[in-house]
């Protein structure tokens, strides 16, 4: 395959730092090192000498974090997304964004290819390249890890002394992560026992259980059309909002998970997250909807719930199922406006109270007082008609006895 330049999806590890000297190598070829800013906690700069150092024509360093929390993280809380039970797809809503800016890179720099450093055992591989061709369809996509011989860490490393790029220390994190704005994922190494319970060490942002404040800390967090727009009445823009909600829940020990889950390839991977703010926003946001909602449209949305998650999950973030999944949940989000009490207490957030000017709560319906326009009596007929099909079902078994 004939290629004269490369935009490289890059983050200065290991395995991205080897792939870019790689292809300038295999391929003869400009390479243009693209690093989203998705709110890692790294040193960009460096990563962007690294890049430079390590042969790179261009190094992009891109500032993403609000676009990722606004039209990419909120569109999935606004659906409650969770796959299989506990993950909140803090590695996998960052794909398609990654994969997005790589595409708008190309096609600026002339590049005719783009490439990844996902293996070919992973989610990854397919969420970057379905995002790939759905927005450039004629585009040449490079994945070395299918392609090369270099196919261990120890070749790696032993690849990266012969050309002199700097090898990380690795012995004290045996295990990979991944971080962003919304999240740190581990997995790999030390994790592969699923018996084994993760080292305690190995949480860099949530506080242990056991250390968290004995008292309890009380937050408000207003609700917009499904999205979070204030902390404790203070309004504030996406990324600085989540931020915000991240360090409280990290405080208070809230987040953690660790799961075993179904990658998309066919095989069962253990994964352990940090979750904090976005734990925190999930069961705000489905406190507010408690009240805003109508019964049967939380239904139907909550019935598109999995599907809705397995395509994040999977890759299909720019699919056309996934736009009208999303269209169908926004229109179910018009309501959803008001403001959530949360106590945050122990590894937990527990919904203290929830208000809205377009509540569906009425109290003196549910009351058990008098009035409200509910009559008891019509209970009756209500139970009778419902209870019909039973019993005929009951008087059928009884004929048949």
């Amino acid at each position: 395959m004939k290629v004269n330049k490369v935009v490289l999806a890059y983050s200065g590890g290991l395995d991205t730092s080897v792939i870019l000297r790689w292809l300038i190598e295999t391929y003869d070829c400009e390479v243009v090192a693209y690093c989203a800013d998705l709110g890692q906690g790294e040193d960009l700069q460096a990563v962007r000498r690294k890049a430079f150092k390590t042969g790179a024509s261009k190094v992009v360093v891109d500032d993403v974090r609000e676009e990722f929390v606004r039209h990419y993280i909120f569109p999935m809380l606004r659906a409650n997304a969770v796959y299989e039970g506990s993950y909140l797809l803090g590695t996998s809503i960052a794909r398609p964004l990654i994969a997005k800016r790589q595409i708008d890179t190309a096609l600026k720099e002339k590049a005719d290819a783009v490439s990844h450093g996902a293996t070919g055992k992973g989610n990854d591989q397919v969420r970057f390249e379905l995002t790939y061709y759905a927005l450039k369809p004629d585009v040449k996509v490079i994945a070395p890890w299918r392609i090369w011989d270099l196919n261990s860490r120890r070749a790696l490393v032993a690849y990266a002394k012969r050309h002199g790029i700097p090898v990380p220390v690795t012995g004290k994190r045996p295990y990979s992560t991944d971080r962003n704005l919304f999240h740190i994922s581990y997995e790999g190494g030390i994790l592969e026992d699923p018996w084994k319970e993760p080292p305690a060490d190995m949480f860099v942002w949530t506080r242990p259980v056991e250390k968290t404040p004995g008292r309890p800390e009380y937050i408000e967090i207003d609700f917009s059309r499904g999205d979070p727009v204030a902390l404790n009445g203070k309004r504030l823009s996406p990324a600085t909002l989540l931020a915000a909600l991240n360090a409280l829940g990290a405080r208070h020990g809230i987040g953690r998970v660790d799961l075993v889950e179904n990658r998309y390839v066919g095989m069962k991977s253990r994964g352990v997250y940090e979750t904090p703010g976005g734990t925190v926003l999930h069961v705000a946001h489905r406190a507010i909807e408690s009240i805003t909602m109508d019964r049967e449209v939380m239904r139907i949305r909550d019935s598109l719930i999995s599907k809705y998650a397995e395509l994040i999950y999977y890759g299909y973030w720019f699919s056309p199922e996934r736009e009208v999944l999303q269209q169908t949940i926004d229109a179910a989000q018009r309501n959803v406006s008001g403001r959530v009490r949360l106590k945050l207490c122990k590894g937990n957030a527990a919904v203290a109270g929830r208000r809205s000017s377009r509540s569906l709560y009425d109290p003196r319906v549910a009351s058990f007082e008098e009035g409200g326009g509910y009559d008891q009596a019509d209970a009756e007929g209500f139970i009778r008609l419902n209870s019909l099909r039973l019993r005929l079902r009951r008087l059928r078994q009884e004929k048949k006895n």
